[in-house]
């Protein structure tokens, strides 16, 4: 077992730059996602009050495969990525499979987080094009990732603080108009706020089985990349202090960020007239309902810098997972991407992500492959659950090595609930096939694994009969 220390640069050369400031923001950042801004309104207007339980129990199980990632990470922090740890403990071709799937998801996550920063940028200039929004964004946010992981970490620092005024904001704006009696007129539902709108003739199905069950996947997605602040564990200073604390607190976080924000909105809103337009913001009208008119402009700044926060995530993470997957490769192509810069990052593997996600302007223009490009983003999100699930298997077969650590950051009641976590994961899954939105896409994911899978597994099996 290594002993790792407070170094600042890595033996690959990486450098520790992160420090604990930036670490717990990025958790945070990774926490709140720009669906939450936006897509609030359309989980409320599936279940209703009921969206909280479901919150509630996503909420959990991340934060249960937060735990399982935490562990294997305290037992080993040189790791720049988490699926990693699925070659280590499974085997070489499902690591294999998984890295590339991984990073391919993120390519398309990068992909469509610039094409929503375009058109949030748009929504001030209309008139300016799209690409050349996306080619100056990208270019920014790639540099801020070249120069130095110190600065990327200031960076989603920021990005993060933001998020936290706007919700920290609504929350206060709304407990100020529960605790003053406060009336919303017609376009609210002449609601008067109260937290009793939550319980005042609650039903678990108001809309029926089907949309509240529909509501889990739609939740769990807007979770996705939670898991990030654990591929900053190489890179952070005392990584071993840090990472624990983050990752306990992902639960305050939900509680406060997601349930506490959900619960303002319905206590002001009755969820009936929120369902009536749910793909418009609920921050949006409860800032109008206060009196802020300017509440759409100050949203828009915030979803904005949201989808710049997981565009900035993205590529970080995308280049560290393309460095991962060029140190286990022996293809003399891939040698190119093991290379790490002066500045301390594998700088070769963060271009290339950048010149492929480059492609987005082009994709962006052409009319007839935009139903294309939503489909494959749909594929790779579906890609993520898959990876997930990986991920808590290896952590089962981490836990029967001899790198467990009895005295690490363990995952509590493992026994109970390292299973629970992996048949929870398994019923997401399952669930997209009883969803019309969702059926193609989820077998397009599993037809993609099944060759994929297939083609790895022959690979390293064809390595092992040569050796």
């Amino acid at each position: 077992m290594m002993t790792h220390t407070n170094i600042a640069t890595n033996a690959d050369g990486t450098k520790r730059g992160l420090k604990k400031k930036h670490v717990q923001m990025i958790a945070i950042g990774g926490t709140i996602g720009t669906g939450l801004f936006l897509g609030a309104g359309n989980s409320i207007a599936r279940t209703g009050p009921s969206i909280l339980i479901v919150y509630a129990v996503l909420g959990a199980f991340f934060f249960l495969m937060m735990r399982g990632i935490g562990e294997m990470l305290y037992a080993d922090p040189s790791q720049h990525t988490f699926v990693s740890f699925i070659s280590k403990y499974v085997s070489p071709g499902a690591g294999y499979f998984a890295g590339w799937s991984y990073w391919i998801g993120l390519v398309f996550v990068a992909m469509a987080e610039l094409t929503a920063v375009s058109t949030y940028v748009k929504f001030w200039f209309p008139h300016w094009q799209t690409w050349i929004i996306q080619i100056a964004f990208l270019a920014i946010l790639t540099l801020i990732n070249l120069i130095s992981v110190k600065y990327f970490g200031e960076t989603e620092y920021w990005f993060a603080m933001i998020k936290i005024i706007a919700i920290v904001a609504m929350i206060v704006t709304g407990l100020v108009l529960i605790f003053t009696g406060f009336q919303a007129p017609a376009s609210g539902g002449h609601t008067i706020a109260s937290f009793n709108n939550i319980t005042h003739n609650f039903s678990m199905f108001p809309n029926g089985v089907g949309m509240f069950i529909s509501a889990f996947p739609m939740v769990f997605f807007a979770f996705q990349g939670m898991e990030f602040v654990g591929i900053t564990t190489a890179e952070t200073q005392n990584p071993r202090a840090v990472l624990p604390q983050a990752i306990n607190t992902i639960i305050i976080r939900i509680l406060i960020f997601y349930l506490g924000a959900m619960t303002i909105i319905m206590s002001i809103i009755n969820w009936h007239v929120i369902a009536k337009t749910p793909d418009q913001s609920p921050f949006v009208m409860v800032f109008q309902l206060a009196g802020l008119r300017a509440a759409a402009v100050i949203i828009n700044f915030v979803v904005l810098t949201s989808a710049a926060s997981a565009l900035n995530s993205a590529i970080y993470s995308a280049g560290r997972h393309f460095y991962q997957l060029a140190e286990d490769s022996t293809t003399p192509i891939m040698s190119h991407f093991k290379k790490i810069s002066t500045h301390g990052v594998p700088a070769n593997a963060i271009l290339l992500t950048a010149i492929l996600v480059l492609l987005s302007p082009v994709i962006n223009a052409i009319p007839q492959i935009t139903s294309a490009f939503g489909f494959i983003t749909a594929i790779s999100s579906n890609m993520y659950i898959i990876v997930y699930t990986m991920t808590m298997y290896a952590h089962r077969k981490f836990r029967e090595s001899s790198d467990y650590l009895p005295d690490g950051f363990t995952m509590p009641g493992y026994k109970f609930t390292s299973p629970l976590t992996l048949l929870f994961f398994l019923a997401i899954y399952l669930s997209l096939f009883f969803q019309s939105d969702s059926r193609v896409s989820a077998i397009g994911a599993v037809i993609f694994s099944l060759v994929f899978g297939y083609l790895a597994h022959r690979k390293f099996a064809n390595v092992a009969a040569d050796v």
